[in-house]
């Protein structure tokens, strides 16, 4: 890939979906497929599959199509995903909880190392074994141990300040459920998962398929 050329954005936020669907055919024993095909699954143009991957150099081979274990494992590496990563959560409420109960991180590298928070009552209380700790002692275990991206799960008025911290401290990924926008360095990378706009866009979806039925 040419390190000088910038990949769009919308590009990037298929790749997952490419390295999922690949992970599909694999567990179905399919060892080839072409863009054709590959659309079809994914409901998406075959031209615009082929002009996502050249981005990274094509991986596809005229009259073959693309070996699906080498394409996997390209895509693997172009997120990377070839190696581990240690996340730390921060608020231990329903959604701190539940991700992580999401044990299909693991399987993908994402490895929770701790919890923390500062509710007394969860403070000690261990989440499939990863333990809830204090959250004035969040500085001293991110200064001490390895920690790539940390979870917010917790108020929006919490937020802004611990995320600030956190960068301070040498976290350089954000994984921020807040329902906030928050204003950090430009080399801490955030990717923003606000639920209940989720939540409207399909409202809104439901009431322009509705519209269009009843015109």
């Amino acid at each position: 890939m040419d390190g000088e050329k910038k990949i769009s954005s919308a590009v990037i936020n298929r790749l997952p979906r490419y390295y999922r669907y690949l992970g599909d055919l694999l567990e179905s024993d399919i060892t080839r497929i072409s863009s054709k095909e590959l659309s079809e699954k994914m409901n998406i143009t075959a031209s615009q599959i082929r002009q996502d991957l050249n981005n990274f150099g094509g991986f596809g081979q005229q009259g073959y199509g693309y070996n699906v274990e080498y394409l996997y494992n390209e895509i693997k590496k172009i997120l990377g995903l070839d190696r581990v990563y240690n996340l730390i959560v921060v608020g231990g409420g329903n959604i701190g909880q539940a991700l992580v109960n999401y044990t299909s991180f693991e399987k993908r590298g994402f490895v929770i190392t701790a919890v923390f928070d500062v509710n007394p009552r969860l403070i000690g209380m261990s989440i499939r074994g990863i333990e809830i700790y204090d959250v004035d002692t969040m500085e001293e275990y991110v200064k001490n141990n390895s920690v790539d991206v940390a979870i917010l799960t917790l108020p929006r008025s919490q937020a802004s300040k611990i995320a600030t911290d956190l960068a301070e401290w040498g976290v350089k990924g954000i994984w921020n459920f807040s329902h906030v926008d928050l204003d950090l360095p430009k080399e801490v990378v955030v990717e923003n998962v606000h639920l209940t706009d989720s939540l409207m866009t399909l409202l809104y979806k439901i009431n322009e398929v509705n519209n269009e039925s009843e015109a």
